[in-house]
């Protein structure tokens, strides 16, 4: 049987990693993925965490397995009859620097031998030091690490613990949001709520920057011109009128909000702290459950009580039920969660029924499972709320 070990520090483990991993199986009947523990060297995640996103991302691969080890890569292979090791090369730089870690090996007469595989184009720019940068900056790193560790990452260098609030129009999501805080507020920790559906009509509306002038010509060119304003900016309602009622037209505008929607989201995430609740009818619609990890809250209420909060906001019936007719039902949103959550390895699925007025204890009972969902039931690592100064 041929054994490889392919070592890194796994602080955090990538996609690039992964590739690299995924590849040497093929080739190797045994493969060992060895964190390293270096005392010198300065680690983002204890050894205990590295192992286990480590684990977590490699889950599928039945040929392989996780360990951790201390000391010189070559003396570890020796002891356990590994007679080969892995090395992921990236650019020219990395190959200066794993040939010397090679000759530094050979240098110990063990006998161990080094396969070097190349870094695919398309992922040879992701590096974990990369994604923790991004992550700094409150950029994107779905695509540079895998859900859990995205998580991780998140909570780790920006203690923020994202979950996202949706559900069918008027199934009371403000309701659910204003409780929440209600709720936080009583053990101590900060708890934000971002409506991705308000910054979105913000952009529309209001922003003055190039891209989003660009933006809204962009989406009239595509609507008509019936939903200008006299001042450039966009009717959202007239808007809503001609999106909602197709779900094509919806799915167009979705396409072409996208890229300077995330841009904004992202500025709202910058610097806040703690559960942060993203909230929006279409999450899911959207294709951005990887935002919130597909640790989601589906809010549920019964028709007559959606019905009756709409009508508050002076909807009409009609309005409602084509309101309706562009969004997933609560049945399809809930499948395709747990599909998400299956498939990647990675979220939570919380429900709370809406329907009645005053269900505070539903409330209560919600914040706490997710307060231990995410370990922070008596956690001081969450940030408090900042306490108003004595006079």
């Amino acid at each position: 049987m041929s054994r490889a070990i392919y070592a890194f520090s796994g602080d955090p483990i990538t996609f690039g990693h992964i590739d690299i991993i995924e590849r040497a199986v093929k080739v190797f009947d045994d493969l060992i993925v060895g964190i390293g523990a270096n005392p010198n060297k300065k680690y983002l995640f204890s050894l205990e965490e590295r192992e286990l996103m480590a684990k977590n991302a490699l889950a599928d691969l039945k040929n392989v397995q996780v360990v951790s080890f201390r000391g010189l890569l070559v003396d570890y292979a020796y002891e356990n009859n590994i007679p080969t090791i892995i090395r992921g090369i990236r650019n020219s730089q990395d190959f200066n620097f794993e040939l010397m870690l090679f000759q530094i090996g050979e240098s110990q007469k063990m006998k161990i031998d080094t396969f070097f595989i190349p870094a695919r184009q398309e992922l040879a720019h992701i590096s974990s030091s990369a994604a923790k940068e991004l992550q700094i900056e409150q950029g994107l790193i779905h695509e540079y690490v895998p859900l859990f560790t995205k998580q991780k990452i998140e909570e780790t260098l920006s203690n923020q613990y994202i979950i996202g609030l949706t559900g069918e129009i008027g199934v009371g999501k403000t309701y659910i949001c204003e409780k929440m805080k209600e709720c936080s507020e009583k053990v101590g920790i900060n708890v934000h709520a971002i409506d991705i559906d308000k910054i979105s009509r913000e952009m529309l509306e209001n922003h003055g920057e190039p891209v989003y002038v660009g933006l809204r010509e962009s989406i009239i060119e595509e609507f008509g011109i019936e939903i200008k304003n006299s001042n450039g900016f966009i009717n959202t309602k007239a808007l809503g009128k001609i999106i909602f009622g197709d779900l094509e037209k919806l799915n167009r505008f979705n396409y072409i909000i996208y890229k300077p929607l995330l841009l904004r989201l992202r500025r709202e995430l910058y610097g806040k702290k703690g559960v942060i609740l993203l909230v929006s009818d279409l999450i899911l619609e959207s294709e951005m459950a990887y935002l919130c990890n597909n640790n989601i809250i589906l809010v549920t209420a019964d028709k007559r009580a959606q019905l009756r909060r709409l009508k508050e906001r002076e909807y009409t019936e009609e309005q409602f039920r084509t309101r309706m007719a562009s969004q997933y039902t609560t049945a399809k949103k809930e499948r395709l969660i747990k599909s998400r959550i299956a498939g990647e390895k990675q979220g939570q699925l919380y429900k709370i029924d809406n329907s009645a007025p005053g269900n505070i204890g539903k409330i209560k009972e919600l914040f706490n499972n997710l307060l231990a969902g995410f370990g922070l039931a008596g956690n001081s690592r969450c940030p408090q709320p900042a306490q108003p100064e004595e006079k």
